[in-house]
This record gives structure tokens, sequence and C-alpha cells, in this order.
């Protein structure tokens, strides 16, 4: 991955305006289109496959009347005087009427209907409305919500106070404030400060601020097709915000310290993409895979929020790796730190001698006594912990919405006239297609559910039109988020079996407030499995990625120790209520159902980011310490104390900026997102200061040199992932050596084959124009040619073909040389025509715009056929397998030309019967090539003189011990 970035960031810095270019436009057309298909976020509460989900959607069907959306008007006296009073009636049946007229209304029951049940209170000061939409909350337009909520004013000139509940009355609206604004100048002042330039400062964020800007559009263009919670699009500029700049912030900080140490500007920015680079991508597939594994709960909603979010750490991980590149490009030198900066002698400064930086004090002062870190840290950690034990969780209700909002009064009022479990009806469907006495059999079911704890009261049985399907409607005495709520809730599905027995008429409870504790308790138990598979892919992606054991189990434990204690503090403030004012949490409450697996998701990938940053450091020195020792045991301590310094400023500063963009939607956050943020700042904190700058260099100082073991049967099957590039050292490398040849084809003891069947070490130097002569067994040569081909990689030494180091380039060699197996081509071609072969590797040759010149180019060839040839006769119609030996190879060997290769690889297998033919084949071959283009020949027993025809030959016998290595074979 390291020498692909390694490329990309050599594009991205020399063609910047073109990258520019691209990301503005991308910008523009999802940011307008999602404005121009009039994209809306919409909140859409459902779970398929529970009981609740299925029975509002049989109830859609057999009760077409409660399908759409229900709206509870909820009035109350602000005179004193009872609703029945003559002149609130008139009031309310005007209100009615009006009601009645807006466009999208289905029906509307007023208080003092027979059919209403209690809807007015005792003291007859509150009442409420029941007013029935004709589409579902998503399909609910704006001119019905302002329909109904203009009767407002019709009561409020009659001395009535009205609110309206109802979820489409939930705050569904996305905007910033300027308090996230002040997020992002702190990001800005913690850059500025890690780098002592503005302009290094802005890059980040101008990178970040473009990514979510292309975040947003395109959630926004999604949420015009399909429905998207208002939380998502605040959670992708969340997101986008913090790791866009956290990720350009470790590739920058890894340029500037390259260009203090000397680096070209160019060479900077590319090995930066590449070895920061790849650890940014490494980290943002690991949050990726996390918030795309929330699919598997199967809460349409959450599945949602987690794409969103997914989406938008891909594009500011994209805008690390592309947008940053060709923005430093724009910038080139202007970046490298004065020779007396702090930046400057950071980058020089050695691990000992000069004054120590705070962060090597402190690692100092951590390995002085680990244990005592390690103690303190997990007391810390395990006491913020304990309000988790009292963890609740519950979807969004008016008890939840600002104070000011409609459907917090509209809340506060029903439970203030009737109760609070007025604001969460639950509504129990009854099958009584198997019962011939309906209305009796309904009536003793409504006085066994009276019966039940917790139950207010209990409507009538009223069945549908069909008389197949009937609804009770059941009024808790407890509010919709209240544990007791959820009690009553198992108690009426426990009652079910026997109801069923005595009466034949099964039931299934169900109403948004069923539907919550539906969604509620499969997320809770949806908790601990996505737990142990996040932990679990920490630990594998971990153990790749360092080669350990110990590094990544104590990566996965700090991990659950920072999400358990967020999850204490969430606790301790957004339900018990701690320091609530100081935070403006108004309504203090259950937690987020999804907002501890939110958390778990989000705050993995962040984990694992200081985690990859920190730790590679330490292993990357420990692997240099133990390669420098005599016996090879290496220095545990040196390894951690040297990456941790050099680290831990860009770790901190990352964590810094985190926190404040998060915090920073805490004070004025709606809806689900304050609770969201601000477990995302606490969560960010926790694991980066406590966590992985306090409680890993303490740990690994402890594991000592076990820290770095792991088994060798499982090294061996662990794919090796390069996130510090040292795969790109080889390839620069070997890229300078390539530079430094002046043969079209190269080699410098190569090793061809297999570990365990090796030909060679072979060195080599054929200058462009030449040809080589491969001669020996079958096997040995085609695997010598293939390497040379760029199609099987050497196993050891150094081979580089037209300047492209092997395997490394090896696309690019394959790109210019072309394979020509005679044998095998005849067995291809030999029902077609000479004018068929020429012709299709003529279009491989051609650029897309100048394949109209192909029938040009076939006759060129065949005319430089017929001359070589002597064959004045041959023809495009001619047959393949009309021809005889050396004209078929021949015309077989111009089409591989035809692709104009810098090398053409021509395996001449068995077909070789006479010298004479011989003789003819290589002068034809010599002749139809041209002049620069270098000649690879491979058979059996080919012999070749010093020359074929005007060009030095040089001959390589894979058969001569003195060329080749069998030692593998024999042991």
């Amino acid at each position: 991955m390291a020498t692909f970035l390694y490329r990309i960031g050599h594009i991205a810095y020399r063609r910047a305006w073109i990258v520019i270019a691209i990301w503005i436009a991308l910008v523009a057309g999802l940011v307008g289109g999602g404005v121009a298909l009039g994209g809306q976020t919409q909140e859409s509460y459902s779970i398929p496959g529970t009981e609740s989900q299925q029975a509002i959607d049989k109830l859609a069907a057999v009760f077409p009347q409660t399908a759409g959306a229900s709206v509870e008007v909820v009035m109350k006296s602000a005179d004193g005087d009872p609703l029945s009073s003559s002149a609130h009636r008139a009031t309310i049946d005007a209100m009615t009427k009006q009601l009645e007229d807006v466009d999208g209304v289905a029906s509307v029951l007023d208080p003092f209907s027979k059919y209403a049940g209690d809807a007015v209170s005792k003291d007859a000061l509150t009442a409420y409305t029941q007013v029935q939409l004709d589409k579902a909350s998503t399909d609910v337009s704006q001119k019905t919500i302002d329909g109904v909520k203009a009767v407002g004013e019709t009561g409020k000139k009659g001395d009535i106070t009205v609110a309206f509940g109802g979820q489409v009355f939930q705050d569904q609206t996305f905007g910033l404030t300027i308090t996230e604004g002040l997020g992002v100048l702190f990001a800005g002042v913690v850059l500025f400060i890690a780098f002592g330039s503005l302009l290094a400062a802005g890059m980040p964020l101008l990178t970040a601020l473009i990514g979510v800007g292309v975040a947003v559009g395109g959630v926004t263009v999604v949420s015009a097709f399909v429905p998207v919670s208002s939380s998502a699009p605040m959670l992708a500029v969340m997101l986008g915000l913090a790791v866009g700049i956290d990720y350009a912030l470790f590739i920058l900080s890894r340029h500037r310290t390259q260009l203090a140490r000397g680096v070209t500007p160019e060479e900077s920015a590319a090995t930066a993409v590449a070895t920061a680079g790849s650890a940014v991508v490494f980290a943002g597939i690991t949050v990726i895979i996390a918030l795309l594994g929330l699919l598997v709960v199967g809460i349409p909603f959450l599945s949602t929020m987690g794409v969103a979010a997914a989406f938008a750490v891909s594009i500011g991980m994209l805008a690390a790796v592309t947008l940053l590149p060709a923005v430093l490009g724009l910038a080139r030198g202007r970046l490298i730190p004065k020779p007396t900066s702090r930046i400057a002698k950071r980058a020089l400064a050695a691990d000992e001698g000069g004054k120590p930086t705070m962060g090597r004090r402190w690692v100092n002062l951590v390995l002085k006594a680990p244990i005592v870190a390690v103690v303190l840290v997990v007391g810390i950690l395990g006491g913020l912990s304990i309000p988790a034990l009292s963890l609740d969780l519950n979807l969004p209700t008016g008890a939840s919405e600002p104070k000011a909002s409609d459907a917090h009064q509209a809340y506060e009022m029903l439970a203030d006239g009737f109760g609070p479990g007025y604001n969460g009806p639950l509504v129990v469907s009854v099958d009584i297609t198997q019962t011939t006495d309906i209305q009796n059999d309904l009536d003793a079911i409504r006085d066994k559910l009276s019966a039940l704890d917790d139950v207010a009261s209990v409507g009538p049985g009223i069945p549908n039109q069909t008389v197949d399907t009937a609804i009770i409607k059941v009024i808790p005495k407890s509010g919709p988020d209240d544990p007791a709520t959820k009690e009553l809730v198992q108690s009426i599905r426990d009652l079910g079996p026997s109801i069923d027995r005595e009466y034949g008429t099964p039931i299934t409870v169900t109403g948004q407030t069923a539907v919550a504790i539906d969604i509620s308790n499969r997320l809770t138990n949806a908790l601990v499995p996505f737990a142990l598979i996040v932990v679990g892919l920490s630990i594998i992606l971990l153990m790749m990625v360092f080669r350990s054991i110990f590094v990544p189990i104590k990566a996965a434990l700090g991990f659950l120790l920072s999400v358990f204690g967020t999850i204490g503090v969430t606790v301790a403030i957004f339900q018990w209520g701690w320091l609530a004012d100081l935070l403006n949490i108004e309504t203090p409450g259950p937690i987020l159902s999804f907002l501890p697996i939110l958390l778990m998701a989000l705050l993995f990938g962040l984990a694992m980011d200081y985690e990859v940053f920190l730790v590679s450091g330490m292993r990357e020195q420990w692997v240099r310490s133990k390669n420098r020792s005599a016996d090879g045991r290496g220095d545990a301590r040196g390894a951690i104390v040297h990456g941790y310094q050099h680290a831990v400023r860009v770790v901190t500063a990352a964590a810094l900026i985190m926190f404040f963009v998060f915090f920073a939607f805490v004070p004025e956050g709606t809806g689900a997102i304050k609770g969201i943020a601000f477990a995302l700042a606490v969560g960010v904190a926790f694991d980066a200061f406590l966590v992985r700058l306090t409680l890993v260099p303490a740990a690994m100082a402890l594991a000592g040199r076990a820290a770095w073991w792991l088994p060798r049967w499982l090294a061996r099957i662990l794919p090796n992932v390069d996130i510090e590039g040292e795969s790109l050292q080889h390839h620069l490398d070997d890229v300078d050596w390539s530079r430094g040849q002046h043969g079209a084809i190269s080699a410098e003891d190569a090793v061809f084959g297999l570990d365990d069947a090796r030909i060679g070490p072979l060195s080599i130097e054929i200058p462009a124009g030449d040809a080589l002569v491969i001669r020996g067994d079958a096997s040995d040569r085609r695997v010598v040619a293939a390497t040379l081909a760029g199609r099987i990689a050497p196993v050891g030494g150094r081979v580089q073909v037209l300047g492209a180091p092997l395997p490394s380039e090896s696309s690019r060699a394959m790109r210019r040389v072309t394979l020509v197996d005679i044998a095998g081509a005849e067995a291809a071609f030999g029902d077609r025509t000479v004018g068929d072969v020429l012709s299709e590797r003529i279009e491989l040759g051609l650029p897309w715009y100048r394949l109209s010149g192909t029938s040009g180019q076939l006759r060129i060839w065949i005319s430089r056929l017929r001359d070589v040839l002597r064959m004045p006769q041959l023809a495009a119609e001619t047959p393949i397998a009309a021809l005889a030996g050396v004209p078929r190879a021949a015309v077989l060997v111009a089409a591989g030309l035809a692709e104009r290769p810098g090398v053409i690889v021509v395996e001449l297998g068995e077909m070789l019967a006479s010298e004479p033919a011989t003789i003819e084949l290589l002068a034809a071959v010599s002749s139809l090539a041209p002049a620069s283009t270098t000649l690879v020949l491979t058979a059996a027993g080919l012999c070749a003189d010093d020359a074929i025809g005007p060009r030095a030959a040089h001959t390589l016998d894979l058969d001569d011990p003195a060329v080749t290595d069998r030692k593998a074979l024999l042991s």
C-alpha cells in the first residue's frame, strides 16, 4: 500500500490544480444536487421483524385509518375556566373544523366526541384532540404540518394554550451554530501551536472542510430518495471535521519533519503520504468497517447513520491522501521550517541530550513506576464506569425535546393533566377471526389487561369493518421512557398465550412506545456481541500490524476501559442530571438506545488511530535495536521512550482537535446529536490521555521484551501489513539502483523461481536494442522470461526492465513488455487469418482516440512481413494455419511487436527443427523489431552467434551450474 500511496502523492503534488478542481467540482455537484433534489432529513424509527412492527404493518392493512401518522393537539385552559364551558367549546369546535379542512388530515376526533374516550382531564382544564393523517410520519408534507399548527392561533384567541405532540413534531432540523464554529477555531489554534505556522495550520482545516462539504452533499442527495435521520448529517459533519483534520495533521506533521531534515518538498510530500498516509488509510478502514458493522444489527435508521458516518470518514481519508498533497504542491518550499524554529529543532533532536520535551518528561515519570500508572488509570476509569450499571436506554420522546418546543410542551401538558402514560399509549391488536362471541371476549380481554400492574386505563375493543381484527388502547400509569412501561409491555406479551388458549384470540402489542421498547431491547441484546466483534477485530488487525500478542490485547482492554468510563460519565450527566445545567441539558432522562453501540463503533477507530501512531514508532525502534544488539535481545525500554517522544506531540494535538470539534456540538446540539457529541468528546479524551499516553507505555514497560512476542506459527499465518513504509524504502532503493543502470534489462544477484526451487543468483546487463537468448529447461526459461516481463516477482536480488524495478513496478514493466508464446499462440490463432491476429494486437497498442488508424497500421505490418519473409502473396486474408513454421512464427512475433513494446519476449518452444530454420527465424525477428526494441528469445537448444542481424546477442544458459542454484531442491 505504501508504494501505491507514494505514487498518488507524487501525482497529486505535480497535478495540484487538477486534483483541487476535481474536489471543488465534487462539492459543488453533490451540494447542488442535494438542494435541487430537495433532500430533507426525517425520523423513521422502525425495526422490521419485531412483534410491534409486524403488528403496525398488519394494522396498516386491516385498519387503513390507522396507517398514517397521528398527532395530538393538546389544549389547556389559559383563563382557568373548564374547557367544557360554552366559550371554550365553541373555540374547540372551530379548531376541529379548521383541522378537518387541512390537506393531508384523514380524521379528527375532538375531545368531547363519544368515541374520544377520556380525552378530557378530570378537572376539565386539559384535553386533547386526536388527529389522524393520511400518510406515514416520513411522508407528511410541511404544508400539512403548518396547517395543523395554524389552529394554535385560533386556540390562543379563545384563551386556550395549544401544543402539538406526535413524531412529526419532533425536532428534525439540521443546522450549525456559532458554537460548532468555535470548535473549528479551537482546532485551528491547536494546529497553529503544533506547526508554528498559519499556512501549515490552515491546510488541515481547508482539506477537512472540503471533505465535509462532499460528505454532507452526498448525504443530502441520498436523503431525497430514502429516509435519513436528522442526526446523520450532523454526525457526518462531526466525524468529517474530526477525522479530516486529524488525518491531514498526521501526514502534514510527517511532511514538515522531513522538510526540516532536508528532504525535497515533492519527495517529502509523497513519502509522507506513503508512510503516515498508510497509517491513516489503515485507521480509516478500521473506522469504516466498525461503522458498517452497524448494518448487521438490522435497524434501518441506525444503518443509515452508520453508512453516513462511514461515508464521511472515507471522504476525510481520501481528502488527506489526495487533496492535501495537492495543496502541498501549491505551497512547495514555503512550508520548510526555519533552522532556528522549534519545529526544526524537534525534528533534528536526538533521543538523548538537550532539553527534554514535556512528552519525554511524562514518559520518564510513567516508566519510573509503571505499575502505579496502570493501577491509577484502571482505578479512575473503573470508578467512572460505575454509573454505567444504571444505564437505561430509550428512543427520544417529547420529554427529551427542548423545553421551548411544541413536542415537549405537549408532553408536559398531557402528563400534568392526565398522567405520564398518556404520552405513550399502547395498542393491543386482537385477532378475532376464531371467536364467535366477539364483544364479550373483547370485554373479558379488557378486564384482564386492566388487572395488570401499571395500567391507568383500558379502552374498549374496537373491531375493524371486516370484523377480523380489533384494537384495544392501553394507557400506562408510567411514561413512555419509564422502566415500568417496559415491564408492562412484557406483562401483556406474557399474558398473550393464556388469552389465546382461553378465547382463541392471539394478541400483539404495538404503538410507538412498544416500537421504542423493542428497538431498545434489540440494541441492548446486540451490544455485547457487537463489542466482542469490535474487540476481536481490533486484536486481529493490530496483531497483523505489530506482530505481537501483547500489544493488541492491551489495546483492546484499554479500548473497553475507555468505552465503559465514557458510558458511565454519560449516564451520570445525561441520565442522572449531574452538571446538566452547565452543559445546557434541559431534560435529563434515559440514554439514547443507539448511543452505546454507535460510541463503540466510532471510538474503536479513533482509538486505533492513536494506538497505531504511538506504538508504530516503538516497534520501529525495537526492531532496529534488536538488529543492532549483539545478542539480538533489543532495548524494550529505549524503544518505548523513542516511539513515545516522537509521536506524543502529534497524538496530543490530534486528540485535542477531536475533543474540541466534538464538544462544540454539545452546548447547542439538539436531539440525539448532543449525547453522541458529548460521549465522543469524553471518549477521545479518556482514550488518548489516560489509555494511550499513560496506560500504554506503562503496560509495555511491565511486559518488557515479551510485549513483542509472537508465536512463529502465527507469524506465518498472519499477513504482514506494512504501515511503517518498509516496503516503500525497499522500492525507493530499487528505484535509485535502476536509475543507475544503463541497460534495457539489468539484474544484480537476482534469484528467480520460488523459495523452494531457485534459479540464480544471476547478474546480467542487456543494452537497449540487443538480444538476450535464454536456453535451458522449459520450466526454468519460462520462469525467467515471465519474471523479466513483470508477470512473476523475483525471489531476491534486483531486477529492472526499461527503468522499472521489479517487483514494485511490475505493472509498469508489464505495459512495456510483450510476451509471445509461439506454441501456445499457434493453438489459439490456428483458425484465424493474418489480418485478424495483427488487427487485434494493433488495437491494444493504440490509444482509444487513434483506433481509426488500425487499417493503416495493418497494411504497414503486412507489407513489412512480405519484405522480410519474401512472400509477396501474403495477405490479410491468409489463414495462419496455411503458413509454414517460420512464416507463421514471424506473423505471431509481428503481432506482438504491433503493441509497440520496449521489450519483446518470444518463447520459441521446440518448433525449430533445423539450424537453417533457426537462422531464418532469428533474422526475421531482428528485422521486424525496431532497432530500439530489446529481444528476449527462449528455446531449448537455441544457438546464436555473438550477433543476430545487426543486434549484439547475449546468451544465458540456465543449464550451466555456474548460474543455477539448486541448493533448495537438494536440501
